[in-house]
């Protein structure tokens, strides 16, 4: 997806719910010219920024994805049926410093968000290296590289074929810290509310 395509769902979130640039920037702690920048598609939010601006527009991945926004009415019945997704043609957020998540197949409007991640080397979920969290549960299988998890005080390094699960109100950081891509599946179930630390 294209950076000006995200910040025109971003823009059109803060102006139904009748926010102002200043507002939504200081209830973030950023500044008024970076949301302009992310609404307009000069510049692509850090997956935390992404994270606390969806939470606080009260929008979900698949709204930030261009999918249905709403809910399943019978999650029965959308998980009795068979959805296909194929290689390439997932919704893909590009974040800034080479942070990428690409929808993986999954009911819309869905308790979890299923998603490829990938951190070039040098990405992380911070450029100001903060630790974020906020409400839900993260699993995470790795797929190929390495990433560093910093939750509370402590650092691990996960490499292919590595899992996790953690609760995501407990404050971390994701980096690649390597010189090669690091990939991994994620599931975030129950993601409500997002703050730095």
């Amino acid at each position: 997806m294209a950076a000006d395509e995200l910040g025109t769902r971003l823009r059109q979130a803060r102006q139904s719910r009748r926010l102002s640039l200043r507002s939504v920037a200081q209830s973030l702690g950023v500044s008024p010219s970076l949301i302009s920048q992310v609404e307009t598609g000069k510049s692509q939010p850090s997956v935390a920024t992404l994270y606390a601006l969806a939470n606080l527009l009260e929008v979900s991945a698949d709204e930030l994805l261009g999918m249905n926004s709403g809910h399943s009415r019978d999650a029965s019945s959308s998980l009795a049926r068979l959805d296909v997704q194929r290689a390439g043609d997932g919704a893909v957020i590009e974040m800034e410093n080479g942070v990428r998540w690409e929808r993986l197949a999954m009911p819309q409007g869905g308790a979890v968000e299923a998603l490829l991640i990938t951190y070039e080397p040098g990405a992380a979920s911070s450029v100001e290296g903060k630790l974020m969290r906020h409400a839900g549960v993260e699993f995470g299988y790795m797929l190929e590289g390495v990433l560093t998890l910093q939750l509370d005080f402590d650092t691990y390094e996960l490499s292919p074929g590595d899992s996790l699960h953690f609760e995501s109100s407990r404050p971390h950081l994701l980096a690649n810290r390597g010189a090669v891509t690091a990939r991994g599946v994620w599931f975030v179930l129950g993601r409500h509310e997002t703050t730095s630390v």
